[in-house]
């Protein structure tokens, strides 16, 4: 008992000595071995400031900052919907339709009239190859599809809304019709060049290859030219979602079965299901997808657990590519896109897949000189300089699109 009263005595004591004993929980984070000791859109920065630095020198710094604010939109005129309506309201808010302005402009120069672009060397390999990327010996080819050195047309069909550069103002929601279709998709302007670049003729079979979430889907519609249009996606969810935007934006009579077709396939092995067969073909490959790396955690590609995945992403965009190659007839013509600056992921997968088309395959491709497509929207985007193929649309803070790579081959044999 005595013992007891001195214990009780000496912890009274020492009860203002709160260091004397240490307190080893009181503050203590949980140790788990999820927690990220970085986040991965912080690891996605260092590694682009170690890459995109080195690539882009003084460009890097406007570059860098326009990536990490906030994105500006266009808006997808719905010609499905009431569009006159839609576009009086677009017009009232300021922003003006970026396509038919080129389209008009480009109407008005005549043929024979050079565009505002420069001319490119279309062959493969435009400059030293990529590292790792063996040489070809195959002789500059001249590209069938351009004119008078001017890009061959320009869907009229397409309107694309955007507002002046330095305007950051944002668009409304679209809203249903009484017919119940949205008006417009918000989408990245610059995703449009693609399809503006694919040249969809009219009666044209198209392969839209990687389609989902379903942007670009939408605007091969748009262009109503496509005779059977298809539209695959490896991932069941994202096809779902592709199916959701589609039914938004289209009638049924106009997405009916035998005029669109919606798959969940391996893209890698579209190849061998439709050899040789289509007019069209749109490869908007997955990719680093650089501005969300960098601003959302959620499905970020530079998470940890993610890393291998990343690293196979050249090697998976080359088969994707090599199977729209062999998707395409002969004389078709194939579009190669990224949402990425990486030219391991951009002029390199081009290169490598021409190469193994040839080798491997026997199929001979040369690259369509988009320069003139480029030089029709340089007063709105802001385009990369110095690239052995293709075209890039940096992001700028006065035109915050992009990026976004674009690559048109054709295929010769």
């Amino acid at each position: 008992m005595a013992a007891l009263t001195d214990t009780r005595v000496l912890l009274r004591k020492l009860k203002g000595l709160p260091h004397f004993i240490p307190c080893r929980n009181r503050v203590k984070k949980k140790w788990a071995a999820t927690q990220p000791k970085i986040s991965s859109t912080r690891l996605a920065l260092q590694i682009f400031d170690m890459t995109y630095g080195t690539q882009f020198a003084e460009q890097w710094p406007p570059v860098r900052a326009s990536l990490l604010s906030e994105q500006k939109y266009g808006a997808l005129v719905n010609n499905f919907s009431t569009a006159q309506e839609v576009v009086a309201g677009l017009e009232q808010q300021g922003a003006f339709d970026f396509v038919q302005e080129a389209f008009r402009r480009d109407c008005a120069a005549g043929p024979g009239v050079d565009g505002p672009g420069t001319s490119r060397d279309p062959s493969v390999v435009a400059g030293p190859p990529c590292a790792g990327a063996p040489e070809s010996d195959s002789e500059p080819q001249s590209s069938g599809s351009l004119q008078d050195g001017r890009f061959p047309s320009l869907s009229p069909n397409i309107k694309c809304y955007v507002f002046p550069k330095g305007d950051i103002t944002r668009f409304r929601p679209a809203r249903p019709d009484r017919s119940g279709f949205l008006g417009y998709y918000l989408l990245d302007a610059a995703s449009v060049l693609p399809v503006l670049a694919l040249d969809v003729q009219e009666g044209h079979t198209v392969l839209d290859l990687c389609a989902a979430p379903g942007g670009k889907t939408l605007a091969l519609l748009q262009t109503q030219a496509c005779w059977r249009l298809a539209a695959n996606d490896a991932s069941g969810s994202r096809t779902a979602r592709l199916r959701g935007v589609l039914q938004s934006y289209i009638p049924r009579v106009h997405c009916s079965e035998d005029k669109v077709r919606i798959t969940s396939f391996d893209g890698r092995k579209w190849g061998e299901l439709e050899r040789e067969t289509f007019d069209r073909v749109l490869v908007d490959v997955p990719c680093t997808t650089d501005r969300h790396s960098l601003l959302e955690e959620d499905n970020n590609i530079f998470k940890k657990s993610r890393t291998k995945e990343r690293q196979r992403l050249p090697q998976l965009q080359t088969e994707l590519l090599l199977a729209g190659i062999r998707a395409a007839r002969p004389g078709g013509e194939v579009l190669y896109s990224t949402c990425t600056l990486s030219p391991l992921q951009n002029e390199c997968v081009v290169e490598r897949a021409a190469q193994l088309a040839q080798e491997e395959l026997g199929i001979s491709v040369r690259v369509v000189d988009l320069a003139p497509l480029a030089g029709l929207f340089r007063d709105v985007f802001h385009f990369a300089q110095g690239l052995r193929l293709g075209e890039l649309v940096l992001p700028h803070l006065a035109a915050n699109f992009g990026p976004i790579y674009l690559c048109r081959l054709q295929r010769v044999g």
